[in-house]
């Protein structure tokens, strides 16, 4: 199977006000977390944000983040025009790209996981990394994250949905360097809905996420 980001995590309560604005709502499979799951991350830019390769820490001391030189994530959005909101964006897709920081490091002590992630999503997001880092695993390819919908509910809580296409983006093994190409299904397209707060440090940190793997709404 294509890699996958975990199912494993907190499930989401979205609040009626996020419902109302959000166009769907996921939850988390039963499944357990496995090699072909997937957890990916992002950096922010033009309309069209792609991950970068690594860089430098920000003035404001945001911890920089290092992704592997043959693992891409694409982050395909459009900004909305709203300070708030893009900032959101831009966090939601750090938080992401910081647990993959973790699983191609092979260590979960790194500064950006809990910078960006606190609560269950931290907790689960360690689990996760845990899984890739004890197996010998880390990942290849390109991975595609899109439809982005934002609702600021708070000055310091809003939500975020999104969907990735996983098809291009396979497991590795660190030991042999054997690649586990698998073929695309309609799992390798997911639709996730995560919940974010502003901490006083001023970070949209990811606080929830649930995955809905398999979603209609994010089929091709």
């Amino acid at each position: 199977m294509n890699r996958r980001r975990p199912t494993l995590l907190a499930a989401l309560t979205l609040t009626a006000a996020a419902a109302l604005t959000l166009s769907a709502c996921g939850s988390d499979d039963d499944s357990a977390v496995k090699d072909s799951d997937k957890i990916a991350g992002a950096d922010t830019g033009g309309e069209t944000s792609v991950s970068p390769s690594p860089s430098a820490s920000d003035a404001d001391g945001r911890p920089k983040i290092e992704l592997s030189s043959d693992a891409k994530n694409v982050f395909d959005y459009e900004k909305t025009g709203d300070a708030a909101k893009d900032a959101v964006l831009a966090d939601s897709t750090l938080s992401v790209n910081s647990v993959d920081e973790a699983i191609f490091k092979g260590s979960t002590d790194t500064k950006a996981l809990g910078f960006y992630n606190t609560e269950s999503a931290l907790s689960d997001s360690i689990t996760y990394a845990l899984g890739y880092i004890n197996k010998k695993n880390t990942w290849v390819g390109e991975t595609r994250y899109f439809d982005y919908k934002v609702n600021l509910v708070e000055d310091d809580q809003a939500y975020v949905t999104y969907c990735s296409d996983e098809s291009k983006s396979f497991i590795k093994n660190k030991k042999t360097d054997k690649v586990k190409k698998t073929p695309t299904t309609a799992d390798s397209y997911v639709l996730y809905n995560t919940k974010l707060a502003k901490s006083t440090k001023g970070v949209w940190q990811t606080t929830d996420i649930a995955s809905n793997r398999g979603s209609e709404a994010c089929q091709p």
